[in-house]
């Protein structure tokens, strides 16, 4: 990884182009920025290299696959030192998606789909409330996501 790369206004460009569609041939965006293709992929190469890029993904839509609860789950463990072994639980779990090592009321909070209140209920129950060095949880469910929208560069 190249710390030292400081990335220009087509750089910029190039980065909200790619989070728009991760697709577009090169040649298109170098025609759109009026550079050449060679241009447009060194760049992207840079910025891979200097960590600004770390892959693309497709992006799914967890309703479409049945999952209609999207819940936040803020975790109080019995003492710090708990965090690792909690986590490596967590991390285990398909219905984690997110996960946060945070100050103030939480010691983790996590981001969780389900496909039910029901299914909710049992994941609570039977998987992240018998972790161990687990205290004690509130949970929040989302109503709507608003807003969902990447770090713009």
């Amino acid at each position: 990884m190249t710390d030292n790369y400081r990335i220009d206004n087509l750089d910029k460009q190039i980065l909200t182009a790619l989070m728009d569609n991760a697709r577009t041939p090169y040649a298109e965006l170098a025609k759109r920025f009026e550079v050449s293709p060679g241009t447009i992929h060194v760049r992207v190469e840079k910025m891979k290299q200097a960590g600004f890029i770390e892959g693309t993904r497709v992006q799914i839509n967890p309703k479409r696959l049945g999952y209609d609860v999207c819940c936040f789950i803020g975790i109080n463990l019995k003492s710090a030192g708990d965090y690792p072994s909690a986590l490596a639980q967590l991390e285990k779990l398909s219905e984690v998606v997110e996960a946060y090592y945070t100050t103030g009321t939480y010691s983790i909070f996590i981001k969780l789909m389900v496909r039910s209140i029901d299914d909710l209920q049992q994941v609570l129950i039977h998987k992240i409330q018998s972790i161990p060095e687990v205290q004690s949880t509130e949970t929040l469910i989302s109503l709507q996501n608003p807003i969902h929208r990447e770090v713009q560069p």
